[in-house]
C-alpha cells in the first residue's frame, strides 16, 4: 500500500513539475476502441429502447400534493391500482409528491375518469381533500418546439465553431474538434438511454451547455500545439506527433485542474442538492452536465488531439520529417515539458535541442542516459543539472567539426581578434628634426 501511495505521489509531483512524457498519440487505438465500444452499445440502446422523454415531450398529466409522510412506493401502489401504467414519481423539496403519467388514451370521458381516480387515490394516501391535489395537463406540442429549436441551435453551434477554429487555427483542427463534440453527444445520449434517465427541458439545456465545456480543453491543447509547431518543430528534428504529445503533456495538469474544479460543484448539486435536500429537478440538469464534462475532458485528450496528429502526419512536410528521422533511428522523441522549456531557454543562443523520455534517441552515437531513464543525444553534448544532455551546436545550427586527437581546438576563429595580444613596444626617444 505504501508503494502505491508513493507511486501516486510521484505521479502528481511529476505532473506539477512538468516531468511527464506520456505517449497519448502512440496509444490512440486504445482510446478509439474504448470510445467505439461505448458509442456502439449506446447506439444499440437508442435504437431498441430510445430515450425516456418526460411529459413535456410526449404529453401527459402531472399531479402534485403535499404528502411528507408518503413514500414513493406507497404512491406508486396507489396510482397503479387505478390502472395508470408506468407513472414517474418524485419527491420535491422533501414533502411534495409529484406524479407524472400519460393518460391520454381513450375518449375524453375516459381520460377525465382516470384523472379523477388518480386524484382521489393521492388525496386518500396523503390524508387531504381532493381539491388540494393540483392537476396540470401538458401537450406534446411544446416539447416538439423545444426539440426543433435545440436542433437549430446545435446546427448553428457547429457552423460557428467550424468557422472560428478554421479562421483561428486551420480546418483540420476544426474537423478534429467537431468530431470530439459529436463523440461527447453520442456518449451522453447513450448513457441516458442505457440508464433510462428521464429527458426533460432541463436536460436539453444542460445538453447544449456541455458543448462549450467540451471545446474548452480542446482549444487549449490546439493553441499549445500551434505554438510548439512554430517553435521546436521548425528545427525539423521533431515530428508532428512529437509536438502533439508534448503539447498534451504541457496542458495535462491544467486540464485535470479545470475539469476537477468544474465537476466539483456539479457533484455538490447531485449529491447534496438532489439527494439530501430533495431538489430532484436539479438532478436532471446536473447529471447531464456531469456526463458531458467528463466526456469532454476525455475527448479533448484522447480523441481530438490524436485525430489531429493522424491528419497532419499525412502532409508532405511532416511525412518527410518522419521518414528522415526514421532513417536516423530518431522516429520517436518524447519530450517532457521541463525538457522543452530547457531547450527553448538555450536554443535561441546555443541552438540546443533536448531529447528526452523514450530511449529512442541517438544513444549509439555517443548518447547518455539520464538518471530518470531519459535518453539524450551525445555528440559532444554537455550534461545539465537535470540529467539531460544538450546537443551543442554553433551559431549557424551546425555541430563544430571534430579536432584531431591530441591537438587542442584553436581559441579564436577567422575574422575574430585573438584573445592574446602582445604589449605595444615603447617608443624610442630621439631628436626632433
Amino acid at each position: 500500500m505504501s508503494e502505491g501511495r508513493g507511486g501516486v505521489r510521484g505521479l502528481w509531483s511529476r505532473l506539477y513539475r512538468g516531468e511527464t512524457a506520456f505517449d497519448f498519440v502512440g496509444k490512440r487505438w486504445r482510446w478509439f476502441l474504448l470510445s467505439a465500444v461505448v458509442i456502439v452499445v449506446g447506439s444499440v440502446s437508442l435504437g431498441v429502447k430510445g430515450l425516456n422523454f418526460g411529459i413535456e415531450f410526449k404529453g401527459g398529466t402531472s399531479w402534485q400534493v403535499v404528502a411528507p409522510n408518503v413514500s414513493v412506493s406507497q404512491a406508486r401502489s396507489a396510482v397503479g391500482s387505478v390502472g395508470v401504467p408506468d407513472p414517474t414519481i418524485t419527491v420535491l423539496g422533501g414533502k411534495t409528491l409529484d406524479v407524472e403519467a400519460n393518460v391520454n388514451s381513450g375518449s375524453a370521458a375516459q381520460q377525465a375518469q382516470v384523472k379523477q381516480a388518480v386524484t382521489n387515490k393521492l388525496a386518500s394516501v396523503a390524508h387531504v381533500q381532493p381539491s388540494q391535489v393540483s392537476i396540470n395537463d401538458v401537450g406534446p406540442t411544446w416539447g416538439h418546439e423545444i426539440t426543433t429549436k435545440a436542433e437549430y441551435a446545435l446546427l448553428a453551434f457547429f457552423l460557428a465553431i467550424a468557422f472560428y477554429i478554421t479562421l483561428r487555427f486551420e480546418w483540420k483542427m476544426a474537423v478534429a474538434a467537431i468530431v470530439a463534440v459529436i463523440h461527447d453527444i453520442l456518449i451522453t445520449a447513450g448513457i441516458y438511454s442505457l440508464s433510462g434517465l428521464q429527458v426533460t427541458p432541463a436536460t436539453v439545456v444542460a445538453f447544449l451547455t456541455i458543448l462549450g465545456y467540451s471545446l474548452y480543453d480542446t482549444i487549449v491543447v490546439f493553441d499549445r500545439v500551434q505554438e510548439n509547431t512554430k517553435g521546436l518543430a521548425s528545427t525539423g528534428r521533431l515530428t508532428y506527433t512529437d509536438m502533439v504529445n508534448l503539447s498534451m503533456n504541457q496542458t495535462l495538469m491544467r486540464s485535470i485542474n479545470t475539469s476537477f474544479v468544474a465537476l466539483l460543484p456539479i457533484l455538490s448539486i447531485l449529491v447534496i442538492g438532489a439527494q439530501f435536500l430533495g431538489a430532484k429537478p436539479l438532478q436532471e440538469f446536473g447529471l447531464a452536465l456531469f456526463i458531458g464534462l467528463a466526456s469532454g475532458a476525455y475527448s479533448s485528450i484522447f480523441i481530438a488531439s490524436p485525430l489531429l496528429a493522424m491528419m497532419k502526419e499525412r502532409e508532405g512536410r511532416y511525412a518527410t520529417i518522419r521518414q528522415r528521422l526514421s532513417a536516423r533511428g530518431e522516429a520517436m522523441t518524447l519530450l517532457t515539458p521541463a525538457a522543452a522549456a530547457a531547450a527553448r531557454g538555450g536554443g535561441s543562443q546555443q541552438g540546443a535541442l533536448v531529447r528526452a523520455g523514450s530511449g529512442a534517441g541517438r544513444g549509439s552515437r555517443g548518447g547518455q542516459a539520464g538518471g530518470d531513464g531519459t535518453t539524450v543525444t551525445g555528440d559532444g553534448g554537455t550534461p545539465r543539472e537535470d540529467g539531460v544532455v544538450a546537443e551543442s551546436t554553433d551559431g549557424a545550427g551546425q555541430r563544430p567539426a571534430p579536432t584531431p586527437a591530441g591537438r587542442p581546438r584553436p581559441s579564436s576563429t577567422r575574422g575574430r581578434p585573438s584573445a592574446r595580444r602582445s604589449s605595444p613596444r615603447p617608443r624610442k626617444k630621439g631628436k626632433r628634426r
